[in-house]
């Protein structure tokens, strides 16, 4: 444990560098970072005209408060390869995520040395995508809120953003945007009090597995080739006594279970239309807010708990902080928190093969640390914090 805080500590001083040169053993981190970029995090829900549109003006002016501490907190941990989750969807890379890098990533804030990602990946996602059924049945027709596809105000709300110092092979991303829940054998299906189901056959034959989306962008380290197994399941509240969100949760992580699977794969059909799982003995590592925990909160814990437990992953591992410790000292989960609202949601988990995991660790300095200020309030950057790994590859 001392040996954890001491690393965490050089951590909040910025002195944790990724390896990034030729070496015998090449060290990578790999960190997942929920940065609630997103319309209603600068503008309360309602606003007239929220839209991603939000998100490029801040990104175009470099001066955002919250931005350039998220961007901080980056170019201290300055991971090879990120998630961030709750990036708006913008489709002119100019506008959004080459904004991003150029404007924030690239100007030393509060000191710390620039960090450039000259790969990315992108793509649309299910929330705020309308649809034509009363989902959440209200009796209101809205087609946007609980009546899109995934929760959202506007199509791309809370979308996601890959960086990576390291080459993406584009032309083998997988997506799985458009895979239908019902298609995923065994899935946990939503019921009325009176036993009949809660979406009409119509809805259902139709609905997205995914909130947002899942992902498999292949990484080019060298001669290797790293999955990055990206993804950000619905929360599970918001619901009522059909826990349909909870559910959705669940099946959303057991999908990541299913596609890493040498023997559960064969259903899974991505956007191309390419059936099958991951391809056996592939490194792999599964990154995003799963807005899960097996121990806390009102998640179906089977999902997350069975994931962690998967034999192929590497979860012997917790990443840990001080400050999260601090923040809930009675709470002996605490120092593996990742939110503000206590719980551990994001994961950053490598495949056993491939990988010996060197470190980890949550971003969340205690108080009258350097930099605890960047996390002190929920507007100060987020309201989660970066999770990170670091790796040697074998």
């Amino acid at each position: 444990m001392n040996k954890l805080f001491f690393t965490l500590s050089m951590l909040s001083a910025g002195v944790l560098f990724s390896q990034s040169q030729p070496q015998k053993n090449l060290e990578l981190t790999f960190a997942t970072y929920n940065v609630s970029m997103e319309s209603e995090n600068y503008f309360p829900r309602g606003t007239n005209g929220n839209s991603e549109k939000v998100l490029i003006n801040q990104l175009e002016s470099g001066n955002n408060a919250q931005i350039k501490n998220i961007a901080q907190i980056i170019q201290t941990v300055r991971p090879d390869v990120i998630l961030l989750n709750e990036f708006d969807y913008i489709k002119n890379p100019k506008l959004g995520v080459k904004a991003f890098v150029k404007n924030y990533l690239k100007v030393s804030q509060g000191g710390a040395t620039v960090i450039d990602y000259p790969y990315y990946y992108y793509s649309t996602v299910n929330t705020g995508q309308p649809s034509p059924y009363d989902l959440n049945n209200d009796g209101q027709l809205e087609n946007f809120g609980n009546d899109a596809w995934g929760f959202g105000m506007y199509p791309g709300q809370y979308a996601m953003v890959l960086l990576s110092k390291y080459p993406i092979d584009v032309k083998a991303v997988r997506t799985f945007q458009n895979f239908k829940w019902k298609d995923m054998p065994g899935a946990l299906l939503i019921k009325k009090p009176d036993g009949s189901d809660w979406y009409s056959s119509e809805a259902w034959a139709q609905f997205p597995l995914s909130s947002k989306s899942h992902w498999d962008v292949p990484v080019k380290v060298g001669k290797k080739t790293v999955h990055i197994l990206a993804s950000h399941p619905t929360p599970p509240s918001f619901d009522g006594a059909e826990d349909r969100n909870g559910k959705r949760n669940h099946d959303e992580i057991r999908f990541w279970k299913d596609y890493i699977s040498d023997h559960s794969a064969s259903y899974i059909y991505d956007d191309k239309g390419l059936k099958g799982g991951l391809p056996a003995n592939s490194q792999f590592v599964i990154m995003g807010d799963q807005n899960a925990s097996p121990v806390e909160g009102n998640a179906i814990t089977e999902g997350i708990k069975s994931l962690l437990d998967d034999p192929k992953i590497n979860s012997g591992f917790t990443p840990a902080s001080k400050g999260g410790a601090e923040y809930s000292p009675q709470n002996p989960f605490g120092i593996n928190h990742t939110a503000f609202w206590r719980m551990r949601a994001d994961y950053v988990l490598p495949s056993k093969l491939g990988f010996k995991v060197v470190n980890s660790g949550v971003f969340w300095p205690a108080k009258g640390e350097p930099m605890s200020e960047l996390v002190e309030k929920r507007e100060s950057s987020s309201d989660h914090r970066l999770v990170w790994v670091k790796v040697a590859l074998e």
